[in-house]
């Protein structure tokens, strides 16, 4: 029995995932722009300072088969707040599409799960990389999950958060 959507299962894969340091980019994260392309990412992406949450998520759905049709700007954390359906607080699952504010933009990753005041997220663009952080709950501005495909599991409450870090800006 499937424990976790394949998307999850394909981001967790990815942990550890970094930009390149200085001026130079990273020929994984360049190549996951080359693959989904202008028509999914909104944006002719060439360079990995450009932030890169939203190529992550849709690189983790791409690889699962998920359609990402009616997803023009996927570079763009926001424009994942009105992509798939809409989920409800009480149905969160693993893989869920989190959406966060975040000054001068917004950020966006997989549920994990969570805490009383966190949400703990798996995605890229986290302190550079790929990484599982803690997010504040108050940001999220959206919960999200592909149209037509069944939700799995059910929200996961983590108590020990030791070692987990609180992201407050994820640029």
């Amino acid at each position: 029995m499937t424990t976790e959507p394949a998307w999850l299962t394909a981001a967790r894969a990815k942990l550890g995932t970094r930009e390149a340091p200085g001026a130079a980019n990273s020929a994984t994260i360049l190549g996951w722009a080359r693959q989904l392309g202008v028509k999914v990412l909104g944006i002719a992406y060439n360079a990995d300072g450009v932030p890169w949450c939203g190529l992550f998520v849709a690189t983790c759905l791409r690889e699962a088969s998920v359609d990402l049709a009616e997803m023009r700007v996927a570079v763009r954390a926001k424009a994942w707040a009105d992509w798939g359906a809409n989920l409800r607080m009480d149905r969160l699952a693993p893989g869920a599409i989190l959406v966060f504010d975040r000054p001068s933009g917004g950020h966006v990753g997989f549920y994990v799960g969570e805490d009383a005041t966190h949400y703990h997220v798996l995605g890229g663009n986290q302190g550079d990389a790929v990484t599982i952080m803690r997010l504040g709950k108050g940001r999220c501005i959206a919960r999200r999950w592909p149209k037509g495909v069944p939700v799995i599991g059910a929200p996961v409450w983590l108590s020990n958060v030791a070692g987990v870090p609180v992201s407050r800006n994820e640029a």
